[in-house]
């Protein structure tokens, strides 16, 4: 059995949407269909849970808020209409704003949650239905009925381990499946939506849930590339990548599955592939536990990112001061506040975070760090870019770091900090923002040409 994921561009039109239903009844093993919201149709649209936030926001101001509500039900009369299908659900979608916002107007939280989680619920239901006016077996089944029970906190549902003994009961529906993604409701009987790439996460629980074969996400590319192709002209696709190198490189940017949607598969050791709604011929890039080390592939992937923060702290004889880290941390948490990487020498330590997690409290924190630790120095610099260098055979490839610094080196691009784990799995360069993008190019085009020497060794 597989669960298939359907991106929002995939689902932006009824075109797109008679794509997908060609792929999803095209294989018996396809049973359960995860769907996103409708996406943007051209460069100029907008998202259709960009025009659910902005009737949130004018329902939650108290504001006139039935233009923006008809704007939502015509992207779907769109749909519908181009599917020849009855506009009587247009009615139902309409009532359930209603009910929706008159349910929750007075607590903004929960009616966030509530009307924007109707982008995806509503093209659920409207695929369903006319998968099934085509003559094939086809069941909505909403987070609820599903068994998606998650924690109660809106905007960051996390799944509950319990759920999982009912969602494998979907095994038992006839016919396929079609879920909503990016929700979930509560014990209390709350929607609640999951943080970023919501509808992955959706998917990849599903997967776990019914103990899936096989976790296919379909998106707008043929698979996940290994540096950004906007900046890298003929950027390769990877074949496979394990979990653990995709965890890296969604942190640092790469952008087409979350990594958050990793940590359901993983578990179970699900396999995913990312392919192509349009091209779905293309073999894609699956994501696997484990792979084969390739010597021309050695460096998998490299991301780069921009927002970071970093605080540099230096003391003088810091290595004989037992608990002076814990202390600096302990701030950070006083603040709520968590860090990402940690580079440190023998008097001084940096602490890099995402810029938005400091906004607003720099002064205060830097304070209560002087205040707790007797420093020497305190700075903060606000100018950082993380990129991620990451590959599982770069411990059996001799110098790796060499050959990044080297091609920054000739970019005339000066490295501010490193970082690497003892897997030897990544490593982390900090780097100015204006740098990012000629940075990722330059590594790319390093780490080629130094793959190519070592196979011409051999």
């Amino acid at each position: 059995m597989k669960v298939a994921k359907f991106g929002g561009s995939s689902v932006a039109s009824a075109s797109q949407i008679q794509k997908v239903l060609n792929i999803i009844n095209s294989d018996d093993e396809r049973k359960i269909i995860v769907v996103s919201a409708p996406g943007k149709r051209h460069s100029e649209d907008i998202k259709t849970t960009d025009l659910l936030l902005r009737l949130y926001e004018k329902s939650v101001a108290k504001l006139d808020y039935q233009n923006k509500k008809e704007e939502i039900i015509e992207r779907y009369a769109d749909i519908i209409r181009d599917l020849n299908m009855d506009e009587n659900i247009l009615t139902e979608f309409d009532d359930i704003l209603e009910q929706r916002i008159k349910a929750n107007q007075s607590n903004p939280p929960r009616l966030k949650d509530a009307l924007l989680s109707c982008g995806e619920d509503f093209n659920a239901r409207l695929i369903a239905q006319y998968n099934n006016a085509q003559g094939v077996p086809t069941t909505y089944a909403s987070p609820l009925d599903a068994g998606i029970t998650v924690t109660n906190t809106p905007q960051f549902a996390q799944i509950l381990e319990e759920s999982y003994d009912k969602i494998y009961n979907l095994r038992k529906i006839e016919g396929k499946i079609i879920v909503p993604g990016f929700f979930g409701y509560s014990k209390q009987g709350n929607v609640v939506t999951f943080p970023r790439g919501g509808s992955d996460i959706t998917g990849a629980i599903l997967a776990r849930g019914v103990r899936a074969t096989l976790y296919e996400n379909f998106t707008d590319v043929s698979g996940i590339y290994r540096a950004n192709p906007n900046l890298i002209k003929n950027a390769e696709i990877m074949e496979e990548v394990t979990y653990s190198e995709m965890r890296e490189l969604s942190y640092a940017g790469f952008s087409v599955f979350h990594d958050e949607a990793l940590q359901p598969v993983q578990k179970e050791r699900i396999p995913v592939v990312i392919k192509n709604t349009n091209r779905p011929e293309d073999p894609g890039t699956f994501i696997r536990y484990d792979r084969e080390i390739k010597p021309d592939h050695l460096i998998t992937g490299i991301s780069c990112d921009k927002g970071f923060t970093v605080i540099n702290v230096r003391k003088y004889l810091m290595n004989r001061q037992v608990g002076f880290t814990r202390k600096i941390l302990s701030v950070l948490e006083d603040y709520n506040i968590s860090f990402d990487h940690m580079p440190s020498g023998i008097d001084n330590v940096s602490i890099i975070m995402r810029t938005h997690q400091i906004r607003g409290k720099e002064t205060k924190v830097l304070n209560e760090i002087r205040k707790q630790c007797d420093v020497d120095e305190l700075g903060i610099d606000n100018d950082l870019a993380v990129m991620m260098v990451v590959g599982l055979g770069m411990n059996q490839m001799v110098g790796t770091a060499n050959m990044i610094t080297s091609a920054l080196a000739k970019a005339n691009i000066n490295l501010k900090m490193i970082n690497q784990g003892a897997s030897e799995i990544s490593m982390m360069f900090g780097i100015s923002v204006k740098d990012a993008d000629d940075a990722v190019r330059a590594v790319y085009d390093g780490s080629c040409a130094h793959a190519k020497e070592n196979l011409q060794l051999k």
